[in-house]
């Protein structure tokens, strides 16, 4: 290394660019195309920087050493871009609290399976979490008033009203989210698409910040999941994926698709992003539309 001024910033090779991609895509099923290779190499820069490596090589020998996990972790962490919000894609989210939550309630009671389960996949600061543990609450309260069960309900009320129990998974490839997550406390711009109702019963202000109140907080359970691997939360009534799938290629696509099928109970329901489908990758799921909003439904097939 040049002892005179700063070092010029190391050449990524064709050959190097290579490997780390393909490193990346078998530890995460991350796919980075041509027209991404430039946020590739700007994120692999800064952690070269982090690391005072001097060369792609020297970084890639690092990532595949027994040493090297940690900086693995931080690296998959500065690829995937955390971007959140509290209720984000409100028609998808009224298709979830008005029909999809209708239906499934009106599914258990008749079974006598009072349980939701439902699973934030790539939950990042936790908001999508925490927007539907109030959209679950609010649906159930409304639900139970007009289908009251003969159970005295202690006092104070309880958020869910018993024998109801509702589990809600968050995960997410960066620990440093998750963290923020199970923290649960957002600033003043964070909580913009808040509403007073809904601040005033879920949240407590404490100074600028609003943290989330114990009971809603209780319900969201926060993990670390990768969603390249196998061992992947199961039995979920609903799963949210938004904006994840988008990072990976098609065959990469069709295996999580396949990996969400099977981790939906029979009739479960999956949410995807705005701008991606699982049209073309799967007969597997029926999509619902409804005012803008959709949603996929497990179709039961025969294996």
């Amino acid at each position: 290394m040049s002892t005179s001024g700063a070092a010029p910033a190391p050449i990524l090779t064709e050959a190097e660019l290579k490997l780390l991609q393909a490193l990346v895509y078998q530890e995460c099923g991350m796919h980075f195309d041509e027209r991404r290779t430039h946020f590739l190499q700007d994120r692999l820069l800064r952690r070269l920087k982090e690391c005072r490596v001097d060369s792609f090589y020297a970084y890639y020998r690092l990532l595949i050493s027994p040493q090297g996990k940690d900086e693995l972790a931080k690296l998959l962490e500065n690829l995937t871009v955390n971007e959140t919000s509290f209720f984000r894609h409100k028609a998808q989210l009224d298709l979830f609290q008005k029909s999809v939550l209708e239906e499934l309630f009106k599914h258990k009671s008749s079974r006598r399976e009072y349980s939701i389960r439902i699973w934030s996949a790539g939950c990042s600061t936790g908001q999508e979490a925490y927007t539907l543990a109030m959209l679950v609450t609010d649906a159930l309260a409304y639900y139970y008033l007009r289908n009251p069960l003969p159970v005295d309900l202690p006092l104070p009320k309880p958020l869910v009203p018993p024998p109801w129990r509702v589990e809600i998974l968050a995960s997410d490839i960066a620990y440093s989210v998750l963290r923020h997550g199970q923290e649960g406390t957002y600033s003043e711009n964070q909580m913009s698409m808040v509403d007073y109702g809904y601040r005033l019963r879920y949240f407590d202000k404490t100074g600028e910040r609003y943290a989330v109140k114990k009971p809603l907080k209780e319900m969201v359970h926060f993990d670390f999941h990768n969603l390249k691997t196998e061992y992947l939360p199961q039995r979920n009534d609903v799963i949210f994926c938004r904006n994840v799938m988008m990072y990976f290629d098609e065959a990469e696509q069709k295996r999580l698709i396949e990996k969400f099928y099977r981790c939906l109970n029979a009739g479960g329901y999956l949410f995807v992003g705005h701008a991606e489908s699982l049209l073309g990758l799967t007969k597997k799921f029926q999509m619902l539309h409804k005012d803008s909003g959709t949603a996929y439904q497990r179709v039961e097939v025969r294996e």
